[in-house]
């Protein structure tokens, strides 16, 4: 039986900085297409757990060492990437020290959510679900096609 043709797995992770005031957080600006900031993240290797791809694009688009802390849910709108159909669980982190755009990443910010840039893919969606979890403690809620 042929294999099955399935999305992308990637992973993105929110990284806050616990050892700033208000414990901001870190989004690069995007070196490649589709450009514009965005929570760092990539795709998954072949091989690779979905958590050490996560360690593995945050340090090498930030240069910070991160540790997971939750997941905060999957997202797998088949619109989510123009590139194609891609899934990708989403991480809250945590780190410490000083962030450098690095690989994939042209720039690099710290942002509280209050004043956030232009986002990305559905980071914006992904976003609001963070902002609603450090209220509630609630992971993302389940979205079902239209």
């Amino acid at each position: 039986m042929p294999r099955p043709a399935t999305p992308s797995i990637a992973v993105d992770i929110i990284i806050e900085m616990s050892d700033r005031p208000d414990r901001p957080i870190v989004l690069i600006e995007r070196r490649f297409e589709p450009y514009g900031w965005a929570l760092p993240g990539g795709f998954v290797d072949v091989g690779e757990r979905l958590e050490d791809a996560a360690i593995r694009e945050a340090r090498e688009e930030t240069c910070l060492e991160v540790e997971l802390i939750t997941l905060l849910g999957c997202y797998s709108d088949p619109l989510r990437d123009p590139r194609g159909h891609t899934v990708s669980p989403v991480y809250v982190a945590q780190a410490q020290g000083e962030p450098k755009a690095e690989d994939d990443a042209k720039n690099i910010g710290l942002y509280d959510l209050a004043d956030l840039p232009a986002l990305a893919f559905d980071h914006a969606q992904i976003l609001a679900d963070y902002a609603e979890f450090r209220h509630s403690g609630q992971p993302a809620p389940l979205r079902f096609g239209k």
